[in-house]
């Protein structure tokens, strides 16, 4: 369960957001610019805001109020962005042994095998990153993800490279991840439609706030 709280203020841009989160898929849609990807980032630790409390599964990550802050790497939360992030010069192996190897044995829920099979990934072991296709990448970056066996992944416009062909075949790969492997995700998009195949539990940032927004 994720608890928000928060204000964040940067120049003329505010966010502020109160809200509990606890489906298992929750949807974020918002124009460019209009701060989900700010929110994000809150909840990953990459910014701080000025005020207020997150917390994840009854422990705070972040209280300014008590001066609490937990730091990105300690927070335990996956992260997929728009363009993959794969490293550039390791093989996909390598790529997705990344964060599993950075966490403690007793702290692995997911073997590499078991994460291979169930993204469909097995021929593509040995390729670097730039001998993949979009969607490969995509599935890669979400694999390294999950192997590093978060409480929470966060997906910011995880398919808004891909055209919808792509986005079609990639999707029920999100579905089968939290059926298969019960992480919870907030997945942040422009694109109602991927929303629709994921989700019921939908907010839309506008003007600086989170709105419930009910199919």
């Amino acid at each position: 369960m994720l608890k928000v709280d928060i204000h964040f203020q940067r120049d003329d841009f505010s966010l502020q957001v109160k809200q509990q989160f606890t489906a298992p898929v929750t949807g974020i849609l918002g124009a460019s610019g209009s701060g989900k990807s700010t929110l994000l980032s809150l909840i990953a630790g990459l910014l701080k805001p000025q005020q207020g409390i997150i917390t994840l599964n009854e422990k705070k990550i972040c209280d300014t109020r008590a001066r609490i802050w937990i730091p990105p790497h300690q927070r335990h939360i996956g992260l997929v962005f728009q363009d993959g992030q794969l490293l550039p010069h390791l093989s996909v192996r390598h790529n997705l042994l990344y964060g599993y190897n950075n966490i403690a044995a007793a702290q692995r829920r997911f073997t590499l095998d078991a994460i291979v099979e169930l993204l469909e990934i097995g021929s593509l072991l040995e390729r670097k990153p730039a001998q993949l296709s979009g969607g490969e990448k995509q599935r890669v970056a979400l694999g390294r993800a999950v192997l590093y066996s978060p409480e929470l992944l966060l997906l910011d416009e995880p398919l808004s490279a891909l055209d919808e062909r792509l986005k079609q075949q990639i999707l029920p790969f999100f579905l089968r991840i939290y059926a298969e492997c019960k992480i919870p995700m907030m997945y942040v998009t422009h694109a109602s439609s991927e929303l629709e195949f994921l989700t019921s539990q939908r907010f839309i940032v506008r003007d600086g706030s989170l709105h419930n927004d009910a199919y």
